[in-house]
């Protein structure tokens, strides 16, 4: 699940394209519908022609409200650049595009709106060549152009296409097992309580689980969730997601803050970051500024300590550490932005480096400037983690070979991420950077082991009276290998999050359990079994009294033994014929089926159906018309 962004100069049709294309207003206050200008974020969601769904957020486009677009912009996987065809690339269109750039959104379609109001074609060939002039030595450079317009819906149907295509070369949202969500809305329901949204990253979030809301590091509990007005079990990385959280008031919450795990995250009062100051901002960056913090949906004012120089000039990038007034969450690739307080200007952004520095650095300190050239690059441990994840279930080998990694660091990254947990061995063996035994990163392996638990608990919810599911079935769902379907059959089996029996694997304590109309049926059966040991019901006759689910229960239990298609005994039963038989062959040497037949009064029917299955299991082996044990 993705979600787009809308950015742009105010009045060039942002909420109306996302209205015409959704039927959604997403300016849902009374003061924005009043004024016909959008002032906070709005929201909204599509189906594209692929059939995926995705969310939209859609932010103003005036300078005034520009802290309020950054609040929204932050997690989209996609941006729709809006310009009006009459007026062309606008102020808030180049601060727009530099704050896209900054945050490296990874793919951006520019759509020309408002195409009916300009009657010369080729003035509509003229505005394109200029807004690709624009765009020249940004992330938007080579993206896509649509015209359309929001009255006729001309072009529409191409730009849901392009979009659709975008989204698929865009790579979906990495599951890292801890998720969090950047509120960007805080109200309440009666009946239902305390409600945020925002959009995912990272994991997911489940129904019932106990959640922390940071800095502020008090608790509650997920009450519900909802994805564009469904109800939902889980809430899954990158989509738009409504979590109503019990046991906080809406006043205990707001815009900025961080849903959270319990302890996976923590709030920082200082960053340290890389940072390219824009090239026509008003005038340089000195060490000291005040500037205003964006980073996900929070808002901070920050004291600018400015690393290994006086000044950084337009244009130029260098370190910074920043002091926050108030504490952020952050981690290690956040994208951020900083502005000037007054008067209001974008000075730039970049990327977090260090979202926990241990100190205050010394400002011209080279040690320290080296440490955070390589902290940009990652550390192996790192480095080796993102490959992991990257790969999935992988060998040792192999993920050291994604990494790039010598032997070494590759050593010194495996020790340090076992240690740390973050890396799940799958196979037993040592961790060596030739090492062919199967790992995965922590978080996947949550994922995935949450994933195996889920479909047993369901299928057990289906099917109650079988006694697990079969393990063909289960890794053809899980879309595994075999030898990584087996590790993590084993693997779970030893953490006792299943079991196994036979050729079918059950979650830990599952019991077939019989209702009392069933066990009633169960007795009548039993009864013809006692009348007529040797001659018992056929199999189609037991589905008939029991059902066919019951029955194939009981042969699950080992009550019932089916030695062919249609015939079927007790255990008990069974169990005496074939240690009669046993006995016979072992003093006379051999037996027929006739002799069968005629020990125990049955018919002919019953007795070869018992000797050929004998035959099949290795009991007995055929000579002509005579059956001897097999030796």
């Amino acid at each position: 699940m993705r979600v787009i962004g809308t950015a742009g100069h105010v009045d060039h049709g942002k909420s109306t394209l996302i209205a015409a294309l959704t039927g959604i207003n997403p300016d849902r206050l009374k003061e924005e519908q009043e004024r016909e200008m959008t002032i906070d974020l709005g929201f909204a969601w599509l189906t594209l022609p692929d059939g995926e769904e995705i969310g939209i957020v859609d932010v103003p486009g005036h300078r005034d409200f520009i802290e309020n677009m950054l609040a929204g912009v932050g997690g989209i996987d996609a941006a729709l650049l809006v310009i009006a065809a009459d007026e062309g690339v606008m102020p808030q269109t180049r601060e727009h595009l530099a704050i896209l750039d900054l945050l490296q959104i990874p793919v951006g379609l520019i759509v020309l709106t408002k195409i009916d109001l300009v009657e010369d074609p080729g003035w509509l060939d003229l505005m394109e060549g200029d807004v690709r002039q624009s765009l020249q030595g940004t992330i938007l450079a080579d993206a896509p152009v649509v015209r359309v317009s929001s009255r006729s819906k001309a072009g529409f149907p191409e730009l849901l296409s392009t979009l659709g295509l975008l989204l698929k070369e865009s790579p979906p949202r990495l599951d890292l097992g801890r998720p969090r969500l950047p509120v960007d809305r805080v109200f309440s329901i009666p009946g239902f309580g305390t409600v945020v949204t925002g959009t995912l990253t990272d994991g997911r979030l489940n129904l019932g689980e106990e959640v922390e809301t940071l800095p502020t590091g008090l608790r509650g509990r997920v009450r519900g969730l909802q994805t564009h007005k469904k109800k939902e079990e889980t809430a899954v990385p990158g989509s738009r997601t409504a979590v109503n959280i019990s046991g906080l008031s809406s006043e205990q919450i707001q815009r900025g803050q961080v849903i959270a795990h319990p302890g996976q995250y923590h709030s920082t009062r200082m960053l340290d970051v890389r940072f390219r100051l824009l090239p026509d901002v008003s005038r340089p960056l000195r060490h000291a500024s005040e500037v205003k913090l964006f980073l996900g949906t929070s808002e901070t004012i920050a004291d600018v300590r400015l690393l290994g120089t006086e000044v950084l000039e337009p244009g130029q990038v260098g370190w910074l550490q920043l002091e926050l007034r108030q504490p952020v969450v952050a981690v290690r690739g956040d994208r951020y932005i900083l502005r000037r307080p007054s008067p209001g200007e974008t000075l730039g952004g970049g990327a977090v480096v260090d979202p926990q520095p241990k100190r205050r650095h010394k400002r011209f300190n080279g040690a320290v400037l080296h440490s955070l050239e390589s902290m940009v690059k990652g550390s192996p441990a790192d480095i080796l983690l993102q490959a992991c994840t990257a790969l999935g279930p992988a060998s040792v080998k192999d993920a050291i070979q994604r990494a790039r990694l010598e032997v070494q660091n590759a050593s010194a990254a495996l020790e340090e991420l076992a240690a740390s947990g973050q890396l799940v061995p799958l196979e037993n063996g040592e961790l060596a950077p030739a090492a062919d035994i199967l790992v995965m990163a922590q978080g996947a392996w949550s994922v995935l082991r949450d994933s195996v638990v889920a479909t047993l608990v369901a299928f057990h919810k289906n099917f109650p009276l079988r006694r697990g599911m079969a393990r063909e079935e289960l890794k053809s769902r899980l879309k595994l290998t075999p030898r990584v379907f087996n590790a993590v059959v084993k693997k779970l089996a030893a953490e006792d999050a299943l079991a196994e029996s036979g050729s079918r694997l059950a979650r830990i304590g599952h019991e077939i359990e019989f209702t009392p109309e069933q066990q009633a049926t169960i007795k009548r059966l039993t009864a013809k079994f006692i009348v007529t040991p040797y001659s018992p019901p056929t199999v189609k006759e037991c589905e008939a009294e029991v059902g066919e689910e019951v029955f194939n229960a009981l042969v699950e239990l080992g009550d019932l033994v089916t030695v062919s298609a249609e015939v079927v005994f007790r255990k008990s039963d069974y169990d005496g014929m074939v240690a009669k038989i046993h006995q016979t062959i072992q003093e006379k040497g051999q037996i027929t089926v006739a002799d069968v037949r005629d020990l125990f009064s049955t018919s002919r029917r019953y007795a070869l159906a018992l000797m050929e299955y004998l035959d099949s299991i290795g009991v007995t082996v055929r000579d002509g018309d005579f059956r001897k044990l097999k030796r």
